[in-house]
């Protein structure tokens, strides 16, 4: 990821709290295989897992599971086979395995919007505000529906999973709010036969590296016609990015205090 200063974000509970409100991560392995692609991506939901005393040396631990039938999750499988062929009982990849996840805004930023720079000097061009975080670890991989370690890892992480998605998504939280859906409401038979189905991973992060470009680089005048112009698009996606560049636009002129 290309990191310039102004947009660069290395507060790690920022960039924790960014995977739990963006949870659908976008895995990607390069595993040497006769019978599967080198490089694979799959858009996995994932559950964080933090230390509780937010050191910011250990970032923390994502949780995802994939369909057996994925030809990423066979190559993984099948890494896995050549390792304890050749004697090694970890489950663990040596190579790092990179999950990006996006913002839930980005848009093209039209030179209109630089309501400043453009009259004045006409010295601006298109561009594209996003955001987004890169996670990079090591990837170990629960795939032995027979072993009880797979059985318990892969229920945790289906009734975690669920837990976050209906709470702090949807917002079922019982109440005046719907309750939330929850595994233990489907038949377990039925859970049991979809968990044999599927692996789960682990990946032990090492760091995490966050990008919020939302015209920070600019200056005010120019920022202030950028969110008037987003907000004028009269869409959700506009209005969350005149907030958005509201926002990190306050973080800049603040020194990115908390």
């Amino acid at each position: 990821m290309h990191l310039r200063a102004v947009h660069a974000e290395a507060r790690i509970p920022r960039l924790q709290q960014f995977v739990r409100d963006n949870p659908l991560g976008i895995l990607t392995t390069a595993i040497k295989s006769p019978n599967h692609p080198l490089l694979q991506s799959s858009h996995i939901p994932f559950v964080l897992d933090v230390p509780k005393e937010n050191d910011p040396a250990n970032p923390g631990v994502l949780r995802g599971h994939i369909a057996k039938q994925n030809p990423q999750a066979k190559a993984l499988i099948e890494a896995l086979a050549a390792q304890q062929a050749a004697g090694q009982t970890t489950l663990e990849l040596p190579d790092e395995v990179l999950v990006l996840f996006n913002g839930p805004h980005h848009h093209y930023v039209t030179p209109k919007f630089y309501t400043e720079t453009k009259p004045a000097t006409g010295k601006v061009v298109p561009t594209w505000n996003y955001s987004a975080v890169q996670a990079y670890g090591k990837i170990s991989v629960f795939c032995d529906s027979k072993a009880e370690e797979t059985g318990a890892f892969l229920q945790k992480q289906l009734t975690d999973l669920s837990q976050h998605a209906e709470g702090s998504i949807m917002g079922y939280t019982g109440g005046e709010r719907p309750n939330p859906w929850e595994v233990s409401d489907a038949p377990v038979p039925y859970v049991e036969l979809l968990k044999k189905n599927i692996i789960g991973v682990e990946i032990k992060l090492e760091r995490l590296e966050g990008k919020f470009k939302m015209s920070q680089e600019m200056g005010k005048g120019d920022r202030n016609g950028v969110i008037e112009g987003f907000a004028k698009l009269g869409t959700e996606r506009g209005q969350g990015m005149a907030q958005t560049v509201r926002e990190r636009g306050e973080l800049k002129d603040q020194g990115k205090k908390d």
